[in-house]
């Protein structure tokens, strides 16, 4: 519970900070980018190599694939039923399948399992969460939307190659492919303490960079699509996650950390995706701002029930 109470005083700093506008507007920005260019890289590089190659690996591998596909399904079908438009409908494609499996996911992966658990919430965040934001989410928002880079003065959509580039370039990731090529669980001289202390940097960065960013307000005709986009990511989900493992008797710290990523609140920078493609920024930003806070009850709850299932 300590770490819990860390994480929610960290968050609610950030919070503070951005009603106060004690910081200049963009600092989340900011502290994302020093999160993911310094800090998941340190923590990579620092926890993956004690990581074991065994079958237990193939869950945080395979769920966010599954996880990604249901969604979808779900959201396509809601699409339908309801007669959403198109600006909705891909919204929610964006913002629904993709959930907060580094910023979130890391720090209560270690509040509710601890550090062991970290190597596996690595590969499922890049193996998964990473892969199909690149892969594809930019894709939805070329289709439904006019997504516009930042580094560019036209709406044209990233093109594979500029995809390719972006993957292959990623911190995370190029921290991930060195841990496990020559990673150690000790490293040399001032290495080691130097990769500890920036990783130490993580949960506080990252939660106090969400709550700059926390975005509240909800349209009343936006209601049914922001209460279905919650429910099925913080609920659907991570259900039919325990459920599958528990059928197929996978009860280890793997389909455990599994089962918390399936149920992490909608990504981040997903949800900025969406904005960027306009596709109905008010209601996304909400699902983003009210999932970080419901996840810090509903997170909890999972790895319990998690706990008591398999």
């Amino acid at each position: 519970m300590d770490n819990l109470t860390l994480i929610v005083a960290y968050l609610l700093i950030g919070w503070l900070l951005q009603i106060t506008r004690s910081l200049p507007e963009n600092s989340g920005q900011v502290l994302n980018q020093y999160v993911i260019y310094v800090a998941v890289p340190a923590m990579v590089l620092i926890h993956l190599p004690s990581l074991q190659i065994n079958k237990s690996v193939l869950a945080p591998i395979f769920t966010p694939w599954v996880m990604f596909g249901l969604a979808m399904a779900l959201v396509l079908l809601l699409s339908r039923l309801l007669k959403w438009s198109k600006e909705l409908t891909g919204a929610m494609l964006i913002v629904v399948p993709l959930g907060n499996t580094s910023f979130m996911g890391f720090p209560m992966v270690t509040a509710l399992y601890g550090e062991a658990g970290l190597p596996y919430a690595v590969l499922y965040d890049q193996a998964g969460s990473f892969l199909a934001l690149i892969l594809f989410s930019s894709v939805i928002a070329a289709r439904y939307g006019r997504y516009q880079q930042s580094q560019q003065e036209n709406n044209e959509p990233t093109s594979k190659k500029q995809q390719a580039l972006k993957l292959l370039t990623f911190p995370p990731l190029l921290a991930m492919i060195a841990a496990l090529l020559v990673g150690q669980e000790q490293y040399p001289g001032a290495i080691q303490p130097l990769l500890e202390s920036l990783a130490q940097t993580l949960v506080p960065v990252v939660m106090i960079a969400v709550g700059l960013q926390l975005k509240l307000r909800v349209l009343r005709h936006d209601m049914v699509p922001f209460a279905l986009a919650l429910t099925i990511k913080l609920l659907v989900l991570p259900l039919c996650a325990l459920m599958t493992f528990k059928f197929i008797g996978a009860n280890d710290l793997a389909a455990k950390v599994a089962v918390l990523e399936a149920a992490m609140p909608p990504m981040i920078t997903a949800g900025a995706l969406a904005i960027a493609a306009g596709l109905k920024p008010r209601l996304v930003a909400a699902i983003i701002g009210y999932g970080v806070l419901i996840g810090m009850v509903s997170l909890p709850a999972v790895a319990w029930l998690t706990q008591a299932t398999l």
